[in-house]
């Protein structure tokens, strides 16, 4: 076996040094976004045990007045990624009909959607359990013109 040369262990040195800066500066400036090297927060919080839980989901509503939910297999769409996005679908709402597009791509035979929506159900919470209560907030609405 061969020792490494000085170069060698000059940049082994370096890019040690340049990864725990990085980490450091991750851990205390960084956004879960800056992973690995900024702190991975879902994990390092707990939610409050007398609030309320966020179940998001996306529904829609067909021409016979059926409420359909939106799901990954009949959309093609999975749920967090409406969630990613969820201010840019507040924030101008007519981009659900994408949502509506891509249903009817994926679901030829079902009736077309005439509204899409995306719904927050806050279940309530105390002392870390359910109560079995809940409020519906919709926070996103598109309607077929």
């Amino acid at each position: 076996m061969t020792e490494l040369t000085t170069t060698g262990r000059r940049a082994r040195v370096l890019a040690t040094v340049a990864g725990l800066v990085l980490l450091l500066a991750g851990t205390f400036w960084g956004q879960d976004d800056d992973f690995p090297f900024g702190p991975f927060r879902m994990y390092s919080t707990a939610p409050d045990p007398n609030g309320a839980a966020k179940d998001t989901r996306v529904e829609g509503v067909d021409v016979t007045g059926a409420v359909v939910p939106i799901t990954e297999a009949n959309s093609g769409i999975r749920r967090a990624e409406i969630e990613g996005q969820q201010a840019a679908y507040q924030a101008d709402p007519s981009r659900l009909s994408r949502v509506a597009d891509a249903y009817a791509e994926h679901t030829p035979a079902a009736p077309a959607l005439r509204e899409v929506r995306i719904v927050i159900r806050w279940h309530l919470v105390e002392h870390s359990r359910p109560t079995g209560t809940w409020t519906d907030e919709v926070i996103a609405d598109w309607v077929r013109p």
